[in-house]
């Protein structure tokens, strides 16, 4: 049953971000070709062949349902195969056989691709040492690390999409920006946290490290949600 909750809650996440970024590059590409739903397929091919990689040799116990809610809810409902195909019978049923034959090349393709790359991109992460720094007295992450600010560059488009589409006063944005990022900053931070203990680093006699490394992770996380921000603003 909790594995079902956080697919839920995982699957709504990703339905949103769905709507909000296609929404977006429609309104700022027009409508003449599936620019939205090609996106976010190609962008999801490319998040499923990462965090499969990663999720999958990163393997944390307390992480299990958490792996099913980003690879099965929030990716499985960011992507969409059925828009795709409606899209294209769309284009075919308005004459437009060259738009849907480029649509169904260049979709297949390039989430194939990116699929590909996603999964180069894992294992690269991971390559040297398992995706782990060692130093004489710890060990730093760096892999994982990676991937958390690759989730706060989305996180930073979607929460600009997000606050631009949503009517809200400008204190009610800012706390709601605040919360979003606080909640993500908190949670990468704490998966790091995690991996070391369960990789047998006591926090007991490690507390300085643990903190250090995760207000590192926050810095990057920041400036990469930062930068999202910017992107999304742009969209």
């Amino acid at each position: 049953m909790n594995q079902l909750l956080v697919i839920a809650i995982g699957g709504a996440c990703g339905a949103m971000m769905r709507f909000l970024v296609s929404t977006g590059l429609y309104q700022w590409l027009g409508r003449g070709f599936p620019y939205g739903t090609l996106f976010v397929n190609i962008g999801g091919s490319f998040l499923i062949g990462l965090l499969s990689e990663t999720l999958i040799l990163q393997r944390i116990t307390i992480a299990l349902d958490y792996r099913a809610a980003i690879l099965v809810g929030f990716i499985g409902a960011f992507t969409t195969f059925s828009t795709f195909s409606l899209e294209t019978f769309y284009l075919l049923e308005q004459g437009q056989i060259g738009k849907a034959v480029l649509n169904v090349a260049v979709s297949v393709s390039s989430c194939l691709m990116a699929v590909w790359l996603g999964l180069l991109c894992g294992r690269g992460l991971f390559w040297y040492s398992s995706g782990v720094l060692q130093l004489p007295t710890s060990s730093i992450p760096y892999g994982m690390m990676v991937v958390n600010a690759i989730g706060a560059l989305m996180i930073g488009i979607v929460a600009a999409l997000l606050l631009q589409k949503i009517a809200l006063p400008v204190e009610q944005r800012a706390t709601l920006l605040v919360l979003i990022i606080g909640a993500y900053l908190t949670l990468s931070g704490l998966y790091l946290i995690l991996f070391l203990i369960e990789h047998g680093f006591s926090f007991d006699t490690q507390t300085s490290f643990m903190l250090g490394l995760f207000v590192a992770n926050s810095l990057i996380c920041s400036g990469t949600i930062w930068l999202g921000l910017l992107l999304g603003k742009q969209i």
